[in-house]
């Protein structure tokens, strides 16, 4: 066998980060609609910057909504409550610009059919337990004990803004160490950093990464410019839709280019690579290859997919039309089967937003069934 090493990156955000403030607001406006009429029509952006808050967009629904109300909420929990280095939730401004779904779009959406034209991709291998590429689900472990360790109290100096990116070496396309661990986090004034460098290694890093991952040369770098006062939406402006590399697979996978918060289901761009991402994980779990790839495309108003593309990497142990075939046997890929099947119009939208919307458990589209 030929001698293959290469290096692979991905990066997790905590739910402070101030694009993932706008996906969770996004997704929060779209629980409510679902909750009081589940055929809600929602399409839902938001920006931040500063200690302002705009949400735009367009929805249709039968619901009763308080925007500002679920943009305060969502701005308390995520712990903005300072208009010095992150935002306001009090005092904040909120502008609404909501219009109706357009009636072009309806005519198809109402039928049955996409709500969009696109392309959308699902991706499963077998590198971790959850079927994820390693780096992306070693990033998002670190994320979300980042924020484990700040509301419990174990450090009490963080404050809600954060990331984290992790380096995996690979050899012959399976991970064999941890080559670095970056993380930055935001923090109160007059924070010892040799004292925060110490913590997050061993309250964040250790506790979650495998023991012999690491060796002498695995490098950590924490808060690399030293200080991480201000952050947020102070620091920096937050829109929907920007974190979709972390959303997914790290960059490891390819992606449509389609968000997701902040949708409701009839847009395929959410529900679609939803459905993509459960034939993949199936596929491998089932033992037919050990990395899968789908490719599903719609064209706007229509029920049927335009194409199905599956790509083993190589690594199937049957031949790849025979699981097209299955795939096509097993599941209805109209943008209502999917809706259906995954049950979507629930609201479960918010649970998704952060630390990816695949790899973690009590979702429909990670549960494993037989093909």
């Amino acid at each position: 066998m030929k001698y293959k090493r290469y290096f692979l990156t991905s990066e997790s955000v905590t739910e402070g980060h101030p694009d993932k403030v706008c996906d969770l607001i996004s997704d929060s406006i779209l629980d409510e609609c679902l909750k009081q009429d589940k055929e809600s029509r929602v399409a839902v952006e938001t920006l931040i910057t500063g200690n302002k808050v705009i949400v735009a967009g367009e929805i249709t629904t039968n619901a009763k909504l308080d925007i500002e109300n679920i943009v305060r909420e969502t701005l308390k929990k995520v712990g903005y409550d300072d208009e010095e280095t992150t935002m306001d939730y009090r005092t904040c401004n909120v502008e609404q610009y909501i219009k109706k779904q357009s009636n072009d779009i309806a005519i198809g959406v109402d039928k049955g059919g996409a709500g969009d034209q696109g392309i959308m991709f699902g991706f499963a291998c077998d590198e971790t337990e959850e079927y994820m590429p390693y780096p992306i689900s070693l990033a998002h472990k670190i994320t979300n004990k980042l924020a484990e360790v700040r509301k419990n109290g174990e450090i009490n100096y963080l404050r809600s803004d954060g990331k984290a990116q992790v380096t995996i070496e690979y050899v012959n396309d399976c991970p064999i160490r941890i080559d670095s661990i970056l993380i930055s986090a935001q923090h109160l004034e007059n924070v010892d950093i040799p004292t925060m460098q110490k913590d997050l290694i061993e309250k964040v890093i250790l506790p979650v990464i495998y023991p012999d991952m690491i060796d002498i040369e695995t490098k950590f770098f924490i808060n690399p410019t030293g200080r991480f006062v201000v952050g947020g939406a102070i620091g920096d402006t937050g829109l929907t839709g920007r974190k979709i590399i972390c959303d997914t697979y790290g960059g490891i996978a390819r992606h449509g280019g389609g968000a997701f918060s902040g949708k409701d289901p009839s847009k395929v761009d959410r529900s679609a690579c939803y459905m993509a991402r459960h034939i993949a994980k199936n596929v491998v779990a089932n033992g037919m290859a050990r990395r899968c790839e789908i490719q599903l495309s719609y064209g706007i108003g229509m029920e049927q997919p335009i194409s199905l593309f599956i790509d083993c990497f190589g690594t199937n142990r049957i031949p790849e039309h025979f699981i097209i075939k299955a795939i096509k046997e097993k599941f209805d890929l109209t943008p209502e089967g999917i809706i259906e099947y995954l049950q979507l119009k629930n609201p479960i939208y918010s649970k998704t937003t952060n630390y990816g919307h695949f790899g973690r458990q009590g979702f429909s589209w990670e549960n494993i069934i037989q093909i």
